[in-house]
């Protein structure tokens, strides 16, 4: 099964929150953590690594946090990926790390997941931030009240 990085998950969470704020408004990682029930560290790293990559500005000091600085619309879910989890890279032979499966040699589906992995890269290159943390699904309300969707 293929699932989204958590860490993504949170970046995704973050930015969320930040849309919803008015313009110069910050936001801390405790509150978004305490708002959303996500583990402090890894939610702290998500903002710190989005600010070095210029997607948030960060102030320091006791009354500190970030903020979003680049228009997100000119963000896309590989950008993000990349800055918060590195390629996307569906298994251990596209990472250069081939000695890790003992299968390369007699694999048979090299091209296979060659193309699915450039198919992905294409849908998430394409794939807007904005576009994720504006949007809403119909299933959304059925997945918060435990019920499960096709």
């Amino acid at each position: 099964m293929f699932k989204m990085n958590r860490k993504i998950g949170y970046a995704l969470i973050s930015l969320k929150h930040m849309r919803r704020k008015a313009p110069g408004q910050l936001t801390s990682a405790k509150e978004i953590c305490d708002m959303y029930h996500t583990p402090f560290d890894p939610t702290s790293r998500c903002l710190q690594l989005m600010a070095q990559a210029g997607i948030l500005r960060a102030e320091q000091g006791a009354h500190g946090g970030y903020q979003i600085l680049k228009d997100l619309s000119k963000v896309s879910l590989k950008d993000l990926s990349e800055i918060i989890a590195g390629p996307i890279r569906l298994a251990n032979c596209l990472q250069g790390k081939s000695q890790q499966c003992e299968l390369t040699k007699s694999c048979n589906v090299i091209s296979p997941i060659l193309i699915l992995n450039e198919k992905i890269n294409k849908l998430f290159k394409t794939t807007r931030i904005i576009d994720l943390v504006e949007g809403r699904h119909q299933a959304e309300k059925a997945i918060k009240d435990g019920k499960t969707t096709g």
